[in-house]
């Protein structure tokens, strides 16, 4: 429930940290970190939810490009992303009801390329607003399990 007492039907995150460091450099704690920061968050998301949202509501979690395309100092990113993608598949056909899961699951984005210098070169920078298109498609359309790729 909301605070005005509605049902919350759909559940987006857009959020997660990772550390951008190269392999020899990765510590445990790194590790544990970015699997904290971006996909244990994200499965505590839905395992929480799947018992109080409505048998129609929808979670739509975020991945990234470094799950498909890594790159030098993205060995955590594209574990992390790797794993909330095969989360997502594996949720979709477990949760109740009439429940479904998605990923949004974008390039670099145009609004961050001065954050990142050229960690993410030759990569093809998307504008945020085209990674909201994918959320709403996941929020209200009707699939489940799916990767949506913003690329």
């Amino acid at each position: 429930m909301d605070e005005r007492g509605d049902a919350v039907d759909a559940v987006a995150c857009a959020a997660g940290s990772v550390p951008l460091r190269p392999l020899g450099e990765l510590t445990v704690g790194d590790v544990r970190g970015g699997l904290e920061g971006k996909a244990v968050s994200q499965i505590e998301l839905v395992r929480q939810g799947a018992a109080r949202l409505p048998a129609h509501a929808s979670y739509t979690l975020i991945t990234g490009i470094l799950a498909r395309e890594p790159l030098l100092t993205g060995s955590v990113a594209s574990l992390v992303n790797g794993a909330v993608e095969a989360f997502v598949k594996a949720a979709a056909i477990e949760l109740p009801g009439r429940q479904r899961i998605n990923a949004v699951s974008p390039t670099v984005f145009v609004e961050s390329l001065d954050a990142y210098g050229d960690t993410f070169a030759g990569f093809d920078a998307v504008p945020v607003a085209r990674a909201a298109h994918a959320y709403v498609k996941s929020v209200e359309g009707h699939r489940t399990g799916e990767l949506f790729r913003v690329e």
